[in-house]
């Protein structure tokens, strides 16, 4: 039987969301088979857009219908019958999973404590500990009715007496409390609040004999703001210009601009969406044109109300500008339109990266998740899936955390990228190109880097200094300074310059270069490790419960004895740096002496020599591939071998074969191919393949990051065996 979790709040607006997200993804990364379920849902027809974000998250593999218990019209209709329905559905969810998080009701339209008691009553039937979600906020604060999603902080009397309310509604209902979660708090009182629901516990806990957690996390106003997707939906609106996709930004205020336009643009406010009658197109222009000037703050949006057509003059002069801001039309009135616009809230959803790294951040930072994995009795599986793996290296990364420079500053994906690795807290990191530009380009996107150092390349201070550096360095090529000056500019030899005079301890590119563009410079600038001949690669294959290494299969065409041997000694020290048990298969067409020929030569003089240079390493070859894989075939082909049958280093024989081979397992057995990752030099210089997601490149921010770091992960904490 599956363990459960039952998140329901004591009323609405409690960002009971952000505890689902945090909690299912804390339980992703210790448990294999995770699933979630909506007991009630607001309608058949209407999808819930807090499941829908919660079944997209990695590692969750359940569809829509399965996954929702009963409406609110079914518990209207008869309570009892719903309840018999919610927990036949449940158990259906229940039988895939090894840990299923549930998610109560919304408090939509009935009063909260029997909405809260039906709730516990939902948790007693299904077997499910209660997660009480309790709000630091009350209502909206109408002294500040132009930012969104402002509300007024509930003083720490005022938390205790929530709580002593809600838990007297869990017990009537006989659901087990399990943790107690004081969300959206007021930073200031955080400390006051905690205790003063810790005091209203101390009679559930005498009964209870157990200790239930009690966590706080702070309140986020970009969590709460409306996106300005969700504004256009709010006044039925339509986008008539601007970029589409920055209809995902957030709008953190709402500025009526009813006024002369002198008058308007001092009150515009970062990120506001500026509401303008649309027969105001002075007004219009001069706000689109001052935030195009770099001197007047960012605004996420406009919405012109009224429903007046704009001259067809004014049409041409908005194409000329080509302004990505959204511009929204509406047909309603000014204060119709202000009216929706405040009363629009934010959503959590899937399709919001930000908001999503955000809410994850805000969880991850203050609620103790190992604390709550041990008191929810959720072991950790010995099997390791993709996403397990790629928690452990965003663990590992944040561990000690390093500087990585990413010199794709122009590049959506790399900004995007960087916004997860700052918010999650993975790296630090310096972003190569003209510091307005990458500034600018990230507030378009929606997308928060304030914490990245943006550096040009052409930066005079800098390149002065690297230039003597290359020149010294490649003097006896006969490069001069001026020669130098030209070439440091050059954002891979800029990157790989930072790193190599200590500026950035790694750097990760590719995604709009070349490999060669990318790793020529740490050739000639970083230059291999003492007693390694070759700069190779291996991608890190997360299969279903384990990860292999596999190498070479990007770098080296055709290696010879001695290269071989270098590939194999240097994967085997990557898999360790990152917690894998390295047992090494030096690949061929036959196993052991059975074969003959030229290839199978290599291979047999390679594994000698990696007796002899690595005597410590478990290795063996040549051996094929089943032989190394598969435990029966090993018995028959390889009695009696350490790594037969249980290798986790695959070394190739040359490209062909190991490319080809990493992208058959990638496609056909569904594994997670990370990588490439380097090995050899002196210090982490990463490639990024030119189709790379965002997701790709955090995991290579997090790879180049522990590499830097330089310990071998401690087999008794993170080893991966096959």
């Amino acid at each position: 039987m599956a363990q459960s979790i039952f998140i329901t709040s004591a009323e609405g607006h409690s960002g009971k969301s952000t505890v689902a997200l945090g909690v299912l993804d804390a339980l992703s990364h210790a448990t294999p088979r995770v699933g979630v379920f909506r007991a009630i849902a607001r309608s058949t027809v209407q999808r819930d857009y807090v499941l829908e974000m919660l079944l997209d998250h990695d590692g969750v593999d359940l569809e829509y219908d399965e996954c929702v218990g009963v409406t609110y019209d079914d518990v209207r209709a008869d309570p009892d019958a719903a309840l018999a329905v919610i927990v036949e559905r449940y158990k259906a969810v229940e039988a895939q999973c090894d840990a299923v998080v549930i998610v109560g009701s919304d408090y939509t339209d009935v009063g909260s404590p029997a909405e809260l008691a039906y709730n516990a009553r939902i948790a007693a039937n299904l077997g499910a500990p209660v997660l009480l979600v309790l709000s630091g906020r009350s209502t909206q604060d109408e002294t500040q009715p132009e930012l969104l999603g402002s509300s007024l902080p509930r003083t720490a009397a005022e938390m205790g007496q929530i709580a002593d309310l809600a838990l007297a509604e869990l017990a009537h209902g006989r659901a087990e409390l399990f943790a107690v979660i004081a969300n959206r708090a007021d930073p200031a009182s955080a400390a006051a609040a905690t205790a003063a629901i810790e005091r209203s516990l101390q009679s559930w806990l005498a009964s209870a004999h157990a200790r239930v957690p009690v966590w706080t996390i702070p309140e986020d106003r970009f969590l709460v703001a409306p996106s300005m997707r969700g504004i256009m939906r709010a006044v039925d609106g339509d986008l008539l210009a601007g970029d589409p996709d920055r209809l995902t930004r957030e709008a953190l205020g709402v500025v009526v601009a009813g006024m002369s336009m002198v008058n308007v643009l001092p009150r515009l406010l970062e990120s506001s969406v500026v509401v303008i009658p649309a027969d105001r197109s002075e007004v219009l222009l001069a706000t689109l044109l001052a935030n195009a000037s770099g001197t007047f703050p960012s605004i996420s949006g406009i919405v012109l109300n009224g429903g007046f057509e704009l001259p067809e003059p004014v049409m041409r002069l908005l194409d000329g500008l080509g302004s990505n801001v959204p511009i929204i039309t509406t047909d309603l009135g000014t204060y119709e339109t202000a009216v929706r616009i405040m009363s629009t809230r934010g959503r959590l959803a899937a399709d919001s990266q930000r908001r999503y790294d955000t809410a994850l951040a805000l969880f991850e930072t203050n609620v103790d998740t190992d604390e709550l994995l041990r008191a929810f009795g959720v072991a950790r599986a010995t099997v390791v899936t993709p996403l397990m793996f790629e928690f452990q290296l965003i663990e590992r990364a944040r561990s000690s955390r390093k500087r990585i420079v990413l010199p794709e500053g122009d590049d959506d994906r790399v900004l995007r990228a960087a916004a997860t690795v700052l918010k999650r807290g993975i790296a630090d990191l310096v972003i190569l190109g003209e510091p307005f530009e990458v500034r600018a380009r990230a507030i378009e996107l929606g997308i928060d880097i304030q914490r990245a150092e943006v550096l040009s390349p052409f930066d005079p201070v800098h390149v002065t200094k690297f230039a003597e550096e290359y020149a010294r360095l490649r003097a006896h090529k006969g490069v001069t300074i001026a020669q130098a000056s030209d070439t440091v500019t050059d954002v891979s030899y800029f990157g790989t310059l930072m790193v190599h005079m200590g500026l950035a301890d790694g750097m990760v590119s590719g995604a709009a270069h070349t490999t060669a563009h990318t790793i020529r410079p740490a050739f000639e600038i970083i230059k291999t490790k003492p007693g390694v001949s070759v700069v190779s690669s291996v991608f890190l294959m997360a299969l279903a419960d384990r990860v292999l290494v596999y190498g070479d299969c990007a770098v080296i065409p055709d290696p010879t004895s001695e290269q071989l041997a270098d590939i194999a000694i240097s994967s085997a020290a990557t898999a360790a740096q990152f917690g894998i048990d390295p047992r090494v298969a030096m690949l061929s067409y036959s196993t052991g002496e059975s074969g003959s020929g030229a290839e199978v030569e290599k291979v047999r003089a390679a594994t000698a020599l990696v007796r002899e240079r690595a005597p410590e390493l478990l290795v063996e070859g040549p051996i094929q591939y089943d032989a190394a894989a598969d435990v029966a075939v090993a018995a028959a082909k390889m009695p009696g071998s350490q790594v037969a049958g249980r290798a986790t280093v695959f070394v190739f024989p040359d490209l062909n074969t190991g490319n080809n081979t990493y992208k058959a397992v990638q496609r056909s057995a569904g594994a997670v191919a990370i990588g490439p990752v380097l090995q050899g030099l002196n210090k982490p210089i990463n490639d990024l393949s030119r189709g790379a997601l965002v997701e790709d490149i955090v995991n290579t921010i997090a790879i180049t990051a522990i590499q830097a770091q330089g310990e071998p992960a401690a087999a008794s904490e993170s080893a991966v065996h096959a």
